[in-house]
């Protein structure tokens, strides 16, 4: 059985996070509406702050998701990998999107950067709606590099 979790891991690591990193860039730039232009201010923000905030954090939090991740992986494996992976997370996306956004919730908790904590904040409340639209995304990542294990 197959350990999601060693995708974390060199030589793997460094070919996932820019995908992770395109993903969330593509997914920010989806988004419409009031609160899609709130998204798009906050990142505009972080980014001019510190402009390789996107890779420093998926590289700080992927060994926390790869673990959130691994029991939704086992699951899908002990269920026969029927459809994809993409597709098995997007059908648990609230499931899922709540074990990821605990990671960043203990992580803004423990940050010392108010302006980034203020900016994580305001977003937050759209938050799990925003990680369950990108299920599809994340699974599609994970479904590009698993081959690679």
């Amino acid at each position: 059985m197959k350990d999601l979790r060693e995708l974390t891991k060199t030589p793997h690591r460094e070919k996932l996070i820019p995908d992770c990193v395109d993903l969330i860039n593509a997914e920010v730039k989806s988004k419409t509406g009031f609160s899609g232009a709130a998204v798009k201010a906050a990142f505009a923000i972080v980014k001019a702050i510190k402009p390789r905030i996107l890779e420093d954090s998926v590289d700080s939090l992927l060994d926390d998701f790869g673990d959130a991740m691994q029991p939704f992986y086992e699951r899908y494996q002990a269920d026969g990998n029927v459809g994809t992976l993409a597709d098995y997370l997007t059908a648990r996306g609230p499931e899922v999107a709540e074990a990821l956004l605990t990671i960043t919730d203990r992580r803004a908790g423990r940050s010392s950067n108010k302006t980034l904590v203020k900016a994580y904040h305001k977003l937050r409340p759209k938050g799990l709606n925003h990680v369950e639209q990108a299920m599809p995304g994340i699974g599609r990542v994970l479904d590009r590099h698993i081959p690679a294990l």
